[in-house]
């Protein structure tokens, strides 16, 4: 008769990837919010018009709002329609290739606006845009 040895002999380590996972989807979601809750929103609330094609980039870009109250907002500010050319010629001086980002509410005339466009050209800034919320698609 045969005499067995009971010992234990040790088992594998093992890794375990599950928490491993779990742990690095947790880490993706938190990030991902985070990264939506420090984006930038640059100017005053107002009722954009939709387009197609709609880009955001933001930088050190000037702000103009046109409220459909007939407010000018600049980067913010409240301001007098007569203080926006010299608003305008003070930071085309200080940055010649700034870009000038129009959000005007889509209850504003068009007249307003092309006056306004106008005002920046006359101040040497050659690179404006306009800001629009991306349309809704429905079937």
């Amino acid at each position: 008769m045969k005499i067995r040895s009971f010992k234990k002999q040790p088992k594998k380590a093992r890794i375990e990837i599950i928490p491993m996972i779990d742990t690095m989807f947790f880490l993706l979601v938190f990030f991902m919010i985070a990264t939506l809750s420090m984006s930038v929103m640059r100017g005053m609330p107002v009722n954009l018009p939709k387009a197609e094609a709609s880009k955001s980039d933001l930088k050190d870009d000037i702000s103009v709002t046109l409220s459909k109250d007939g407010y000018v907002y600049f980067n913010k500010q409240e301001i007098k329609r007569a203080e926006l050319p010299t608003l305008l010629l003070a930071e085309a001086s200080k940055n010649p290739g700034i870009l000038v980002m129009i959000s005007a509410d889509e209850e504003v005339s068009h007249g307003n606006v092309v006056e306004l466009m106008d005002e920046i050209k006359t101040a040497g800034i050659n690179r404006l845009a306009i800001a629009t919320k991306k349309k809704d698609k429905k079937p």
